[in-house]
């Protein structure tokens, strides 16, 4: 660590700076010397040191108002101060107002290079453990939200306005629209994201398993319960538990769940011992819950406690712009994975992927292209490597018309007939949409 230290001696005795200095380079630190305070805050304008020793009684401006200064100038060096005999108290006052340690001149060598080890020490500690926050804040981000779409960015928006709060969310939209990566933004960006967060998906769960599942369980509680076991609500304390698939818990569980929210306290299964937990509730469904609360499917109560902030996440159709960006990113993540060099995609399959449905979003598109670089063999994925591909290679016999005919009746039925977006998507202006809908005598099923 020695040599990573740097250390600024400002002391206006030349003969002290010069023992210092020597003192510490033999020791293998990095230094650097100021014969006063001015000459000192200049260097400190254009350098960082992890050490100041700084004398109090200096020509023109003193060691205090110069540590002072220091601080002023948002700059965290550990600053000691040396003083004679006399000027302990005012090296106290020093202390009081931040300085790391003092010394007394005439230095003890011994003692000055321990005290410096010491400050050595804590410099690490601190480095490591703004490391280990970079790393758990990594570790919250498994993967980041790719899209530069206008609704991805409304939702971004939204992730980062109820980060910061402690209220309860739903998060809304099809299956494979990546909800839990929503839900896992908004932890990573709170302030509880040194903390777990624990997910749970109900719908793989019966209810008798759901409920030991988020409560734990006593020993003994059950045939199989052969030792006591921490729920998810429990090891959610001090951050987030995230259920997902929330429309699918049982009535019973409903109340079970209403009433843990509202009190933060639960029993284990089979236990007595009521236990308290602080934790921050993100829910995930693909269901509207409004229509169940009013089929009488779905708590009242329950879905006003839950649905403090909705945030719905739109379909992979109507991010377009985004598919492309999704797509270099899974062929990068797989061929990673698999140890192979990193492929493209060709302008055709890339084209087609752009104009498919992808019923199941994200996750179906990740898929896609995990599966295509599985069964390639080439430099990049070709159309006949994508699932839907087939369909169009098949069809090359039928003549460029009828292709073409085919191709726009699809995205003017996709698009329910809105020349505007048809017309964008096809990358043509409107009046040569129209000309084409004329050309092919193309009509807008009733």
């Amino acid at each position: 660590m020695a040599e990573k230290i740097s250390i600024l001696i400002v002391d206006d005795e030349e003969s002290v700076r010069d023992s210092l200095y020597n003192w510490f380079i033999d020791d293998g630190y990095v230094v650097e010397c100021a014969e006063n305070a001015k000459k000192a805050l200049s260097i400190l304008q254009t350098k960082d040191f992890n050490i100041i020793l700084a004398d109090i009684k200096m020509p023109g401006m003193d060691g205090m108002e110069m540590h002072r200064r220091i601080k002023a100038l948002n700059k965290e060096p550990i600053v000691i101060i040396m003083t004679a005999f006399a000027s302990v108290d005012t090296a106290v006052q020093a202390l009081k107002e931040g300085a790391y340690d003092y010394v007394t001149k005439p230095f003890d060598p011994d003692d000055l290079s321990h005290l410096i080890r010491n400050a050595s020490t804590q410099i690490a500690l601190k480095v490591e453990n703004e490391n280990l926050k970079n790393k758990i804040s990594t570790l919250d981000n498994v993967e980041d939200l790719i899209g530069e779409s206008e609704s991805l960015k409304l939702v971004l928006k939204e992730v980062e306005s109820v980060a910061q709060s402690n209220s309860s969310v739903i998060i809304t939209g099809e299956s494979g629209t990546g909800k839990e990566l929503i839900a896992r933004a908004i932890h990573s960006n709170s302030p509880r994201k040194y903390f777990p967060l624990i997910s749970v998906h109900c719908g793989a769960l019966t209810e008798s398993l759901l409920e030991s599942e988020l409560f734990g369980h006593e020993k003994g509680a059950f045939t199989g319960a052969t030792f006591n076991r921490k729920g998810r609500f429990e090891m959610a304390d001090g951050g987030t538990i995230f259920l997902d698939e929330i429309a699918t818990i049982s009535s019973k569980m409903q109340v079970e769940l209403l009433r843990v929210l509202e009190s933060k306290t639960f029993v284990r299964v089979g236990g007595n011992k009521e236990i308290t937990s602080d934790f921050r509730v993100i829910c995930a469904t693909n269901r509207d819950l409004k229509s169940m609360v009013n089929s009488g499917t779905f708590r009242e109560d329950l879905f006003y406690r839950l649905n403090v902030v909705n945030i719905e996440v739109p379909p992979l159709r109507e991010r377009i712009e985004d598919i492309h960006l999704l797509a270099f990113y899974f062929v990068k993540k797989y061929c990673t994975t698999m140890s192979r060099d990193l492929i493209s995609i060709e302008p055709a399959a890339l084209k087609h992927l752009e104009e498919f449905e992808f019923p199941g979003n994200v996750r179906e598109l990740e898929n896609m292209i995990e599966r295509a670089i599985v069964i390639g063999n080439g430099k990049e994925i070709r159309l006949k490597d994508l699932p839907m591909g087939k369909d169009v290679i098949s069809s090359s016999i039928e003549s460029l018309d009828d292709l073409e005919r085919k191709h726009i009746t699809t995205i003017l039925n996709k698009y329910e007939w809105n020349i505007s977006r048809s017309a964008k998507a096809l990358k043509v202006d409107r009046a040569t949409l129209y000309n084409k809908i004329k050309k092919y005598n193309l009509v807008q099923e009733k």
